[in-house]
């Protein structure tokens, strides 16, 4: 599968199923900043939803956000803490 294809996965977040369609490399990119915060994908994203939650009262394009995510862990290489934060 080419790198930006979209491929949909279902999670879920703050107890609801729901779908997120991202592209296999942001994917990819998730996973490995999942890993590297100890963190299973599933528990890395729900991180993630529920720290937008806290900042922000709703979160309007999650899969924007995840991409935003990826982009900001490419640009500074860092692992420490969620990206969320990081882009705070």
């Amino acid at each position: 599968m080419a790198e930006y294809e979209s491929e949909t996965r279902s999670v879920r977040l703050a107890g609801y199923s729901t779908s997120i369609r991202l592209e296999v490399m942001y994917w990819r990119v998730l996973e490995d900043l999942a890993q590297a915060q100890g963190m299973t994908l599933p528990r890395f994203l729900t991180a993630l939803y529920d720290e937008v939650l806290e900042l922000h009262g709703e979160a309007r394009n999650f899969a924007s956000l995840l991409r935003c995510a990826c982009l900001r862990f490419a640009e500074t290489g860092r692992t420490t803490t969620l990206p969320v934060r990081v882009a705070a």
